[in-house]
């Protein structure tokens, strides 16, 4: 006896609805109030660890902290990022219009690709600065340009400056200029 393809099919789909439905019935149930109590326990191991984002030294090891210093770097850092995430929209509207030659599209995904380069760079040399034992430290890549902004109670010197700039120059091989300032921490 021969089963058409139809016939086959419609069995196929019914004994697969029969053991989901067999298979939901005898799972135990989860309800809505434990799904919170999981949720909001996610979202304050979430917090917890954003929160204690400092890192304990063991064995006498170098200790790196991602804790804001000051509100001051913090406030220059969310304007970097602001500017940059809006070039980079620009940027992707530029990829996504269909009307633009192939090769302009390619320029804007290029410069994508440059600025979160940068961006990453920036945040490498931002916590390498801190591991040489700084409180803080602010990196603005602009053009051939970096700014450095270091924050320390030490007393700063041309030498320590030179460490910096030679970090720097290492990371980003194609800059010229860069330029290292020292705060006083309060």
């Amino acid at each position: 006896m021969l089963l058409k393809k139809q016939t086959v099919w419609l069995l196929t789909m019914l004994s697969l609805v029969v053991v989901l439905s067999v298979y939901y019935i005898t799972s135990p149930e989860q309800t809505k109030n434990e799904l919170a109590s999981v949720q909001e326990k996610a979202k304050t191991e979430k917090e917890n660890s954003q929160s204690n984002s400092k890192t304990e030294a063991k064995d006498e090891k170098t200790v790196v902290s991602t804790v804001a210093g000051d509100a001051e770097f913090e406030k220059l850092r969310l304007e970097l990022d602001e500017a940059r995430g809006e070039k980079l929209e620009e940027l992707t509207a530029i990829m996504a219009t269909t009307d633009l030659p192939a090769d302009e599209r390619m320029k804007a995904k290029d410069q994508m690709e440059k600025l979160n380069d940068i961006a990453r760079k920036e945040d490498l040399l931002e916590t390498m600065i801190r591991s040489m034992g700084y409180e803080d430290a602010l990196v603005r890549a602009d053009g051939e340009k970096v700014r450095v902004t270091v924050k320390s109670n030490k007393k700063h010197s041309k030498s320590e400056a030179n460490k910096i700039i030679l970090e720097v120059k290492k990371e980003m091989e194609d800059i010229n200029i860069v330029a290292v300032e020292f705060q006083p921490s309060k």
